[in-house]
């Protein structure tokens, strides 16, 4: 698992809510339902998405804007214009939403997914994007494979020795540079990246604190816990309730 699926495997749609809108001008839509991330695309015509806090943003056709309060990794709003990428994806969901068949709320989900990760990805490739640390970090062929480990393996009793040893770096070279890169060191990352796991694991309606403290390698639900409420002031089950 590379950075850019650690950090959307997650967060992947379940019954999302999808609107197809044919509209004449003048027109507007207030959406209320504070989901923590929204993705709109123009299959025709222009609209303007005016957040309460942020510029207004016009789209126009084959743009998409992916709308966030979850992953602080994107900025608030990020377009990916026509012109920036070449996908079937919009087509294909625009003429998915209109069909009844059996299984369609699963389509629609997966679909979905693959819209937001394609956008992401071609959002992260801009130079003009100021992609975050990890992202540029990944290209790195140290740091590169310490983080497709950590991602791919965070239940691991990692240590700075053993990551160092299997990215080919002395330990003291290892540290430097993978702080340089990213911007904390291996450990931090780590346990940073445990606990964003954690939190988009509880969400799961089955799963309990213990199965996700074995997931993301804490030796028990207590030791979740305690990491879980410093990092993020609430406890795991708190969270899972909100």
């Amino acid at each position: 698992m590379d950075a850019l699926a650690g950090l959307l495997d997650g967060p992947r749609a379940r019954g999302a809510f999808l609107l197809r809108m044919t509209m004449n001008p003048p027109w507007s839509v207030r959406i209320q339902d504070e989901a923590p991330l929204a993705i709109v695309a123009v299959v025709r015509g222009h609209a303007w998405v005016l957040p309460a806090d942020q510029p207004g943003v016009r789209l126009t056709a084959g743009d998409v804007i992916v709308i966030r309060r979850l992953l602080t990794a994107l900025p608030v709003l990020a377009v990916v214009r026509a012109g920036d990428w070449d996908s079937p994806l919009v087509d294909l969901l625009a003429r998915e939403i209109g069909r009844d068949d059996p299984g369609q709320e699963l389509v629609l989900d997966r679909l979905l997914d693959l819209l937001v990760v394609a956008v992401v990805r071609t959002w992260f490739a801009r130079v003009e994007a100021d992609a975050p640390a990890w992202w540029r970090a990944s290209g790195d062929p140290v740091v590169g494979r310490a983080l497709r480990l950590l991602h791919h393996t965070p239940q691991h009793p990692w240590t700075v020795a053993e990551l160092a040893a299997a990215c080919g770096a002395s330990r003291a070279a290892f540290v430097r540079r993978f702080t340089d890169l990213v911007g904390e060191p291996p450990i931090a990352y780590l346990t940073g990246w445990r606990l964003a796991l954690a939190a988009d694991l509880l969400r799961e309606p089955d799963a309990s604190v213990g199965s996700v403290a074995r997931r993301v390698g804490y030796g028990s639900p207590f030791a979740l816990s305690t990491a879980f409420r410093r990092r993020y002031g609430v406890s795991p089950r708190d969270h899972r309730a909100r």
